[in-house]
């Protein structure tokens, strides 16, 4: 389970904003924008929301399946059918990025989790196919041939 660990932890034996650390986050592991870091935390926020959690204490926190129907949903609130793109250009192309993200935010004392939890909860997520793009096609409409009028038809009427 996941939860917001809204005061600032000691980084290197002193106070960090959370701005600072996503800058020291990025330059250890630069694989994802820091705007995916955003996101995730104001996705956590949404979630915990959404699922009338308590504003603080051990009910606040959200597995990491709830976490990931969280972050889909908010996703595809605020970026409708970029959802993808938005969110692989921060290079996050998959549940397990997101387990990574969220993971990189625990290391930091930014995010907290059980004993429980672990990267594993964000491998059998969903296809970010299926999930962000997919509402978005457009579907074949199977339609029966228009009737065809043909020259007696015409001259009978």
């Amino acid at each position: 389970m996941y939860t917001v660990a809204w005061v600032n932890r000691s980084i290197a034996m002193k106070k960090v904003s959370f701005r600072e650390a996503l800058a020291q986050i990025v330059r250890e592991d630069p694989r994802y924008d820091e705007q995916a870091y955003v996101f995730l935390r104001e996705a956590l926020d949404f979630t915990i929301h959404r699922l009338e959690k308590p504003t603080e204490g051990p009910g606040r926190h959200v597995s990491g399946q709830e976490l990931l129907d969280g972050v889909r949903a908010y996703a595809l609130q605020e970026y409708g059918p970029m959802a993808y793109r938005v969110l692989t250009t921060w290079g996050v192309e998959s549940c397990r990025d997101l387990g990574e993200v969220v993971f990189n935010l625990v290391e930091k004392g930014i995010l907290g989790k059980t004993e429980n939890d672990s990267r594993a909860d964000f491998e059998a997520g969903y296809s970010f196919e299926e999930a962000f793009r997919r509402p978005f096609r457009a579907t074949t409409l199977t339609s029966t041939p228009a009737h065809r009028l043909t020259e007696s038809d015409s001259l009978n009427s």
